[in-house]
């Protein structure tokens, strides 16, 4: 055998490995952690009265953060800083403290996601393993991307999604395509793992996509340019919160505790928790029927004030509701079915936030079948132009700009 074979054939072992191990760790915990937030989610619905506890949570994980969680509280931005610029360590510490605190949200009912998480805690078992492999700088970077997209795949149930996500996400305007295959292997054991321990994850309704027509594309077109403005209203909305919060309340651990009783005032004024948690049956109704045209705006809202005022959990499963529930509400206006826009909305809106449109292309084929390719290529398109140069993370570095930025 040739040496530069040889040596290609033990860095795919190495890789194969190492996917397994990063992989099946994410995958077990990724599958306690989906449980979890559903048995949390459940006992909050038929135990109401546990809102009231909601600013003491708040306010207890943010001092638990604050004296114990060294940079943990960076979550995923420290993640995306040590794959450019390596500095400081990541500290295992951050999966059990973002496990454990954002179980605690939903189950007091805080408005946040999951998938955020999951890719938090894949980092930080990436990095346990690359301290354990005693690995170089540069594979401990594609450590970190590979814990990124097994976290992602294994949560979401979405394993090339997982993959991709997880080599886009670094830059604005550039993919690492050196990790593909690493990223790949570790996705698709984390959805495995979780599969195989009787966790699989939400899929949503199949849904009649109707044939390309001229005025459907252009609907399409139409459309993601408010899923666009959406995403960056949502970015701005978050951003303003945490803000607001810093100038108004100089102490920080506060901030939850004024976030969480304005969130107890929003659940009795409209005496529902549609905006709380997941919202997971409204992403669900807004394939199946239809949704206030508001609730977009409601979940803008309770997302920027939950996050923003310092409850912890992800931000993507709240852009999917934000996307999904104006999808929804635009068929009043546009000549697209409900539900064809409301799947658009789904993966436009995220595609704008994380800068991510490659990996939304495939997130659209993986949940809603081929079928959706050119409405859905469009709309994340132009979502991805419209959305501005700001992200969800803050620490992704713009690589090539958006041609009108």
């Amino acid at each position: 055998m040739p040496k530069y074979e040889a040596k290609r054939l033990k860095s795919l072992l190495f890789f194969v490995t190492a996917a397994i191990l990063i992989g099946s760790m994410t995958g077990v915990i990724s599958a306690l952690f989906i449980r979890l937030i559903t048995w949390s989610i459940s006992f909050r619905k038929d135990h109401e009265y546990i809102i009231f506890f909601l600013p003491l949570v708040g306010f207890i994980v943010l001092w638990v953060y604050k004296k114990f969680g060294n940079t943990a509280h960076l979550g995923n931005n420290l993640i995306l800083d040590e794959i450019h610029k390596p500095q400081k360590k990541i500290p295992l510490r951050m999966v059990p403290f973002i496990f454990i605190s954002t179980i605690l949200s939903h189950l007091f009912g805080a408005s946040v996601g999951r998938e955020g998480a999951a890719v938090q805690m894949g980092g930080g078992i990436s990095e346990f393993v690359s301290s354990l492999l005693k690995v170089s700088a540069e594979n401990r970077r594609l450590f970190l991307m590979m814990g990124m997209s097994s976290g992602f795949a294994a949560v979401f149930g979405t394993p090339v999604t997982g993959a991709i996500f997880g080599i886009e996400v670094l830059f604005l305007g550039a993919i690492a395509y050196e990790a593909l295959i690493p990223c790949l292997l570790s996705s698709i054991v984390g959805y495995y793992t979780t599969l195989m321990l009787g966790v699989s994850s939400a899929h949503y309704f199949p849904i009649d996509i109707p044939h390309i027509e001229l005025r459907g594309l252009i609907a399409a077109i139409i459309a993601g340019i408010f899923f666009g403005y959406t995403a960056k209203l949502f970015i701005w909305s978050v951003k303003k919160a945490k803000s607001t919060f810093a100038k108004i309340i100089k102490n920080n651990l506060l901030h939850p505790v004024v976030g969480g009783i304005l969130l107890i005032c929003l659940f009795y004024l409209i005496d529902s928790d549609r905006y709380h948690s997941l919202g997971e049956e409204i992403i669900h109704a807004s394939f199946r029927q239809r949704v206030y045209p508001w609730d977009f705006l409601g979940k803008i809202f309770s997302t920027s004030l939950s996050l923003g005022s310092g409850f912890k959990g992800g931000e993507v499963l709240s852009l999917f509701y934000i996307g999904s529930t104006l999808g929804n509400t635009l068929s009043f206006i546009l000549p697209l079915e409900y539900p064809v826009l409301a799947a658009l909305g789904f993966v436009s809106v995220f595609a704008g936030a994380a800068n991510t449109p490659i990996s939304c292309f495939f997130l659209a084929f993986e949940l809603f079948g081929s079928g959706i390719g050119l409405y859905s290529a469009l709309a994340i398109s132009i979502s991805y132009l419209f959305s501005g140069k700001e992200s969800i993370y803050s620490s992704q570095p713009t690589h090539n700009a958006k041609i009108f930025d």
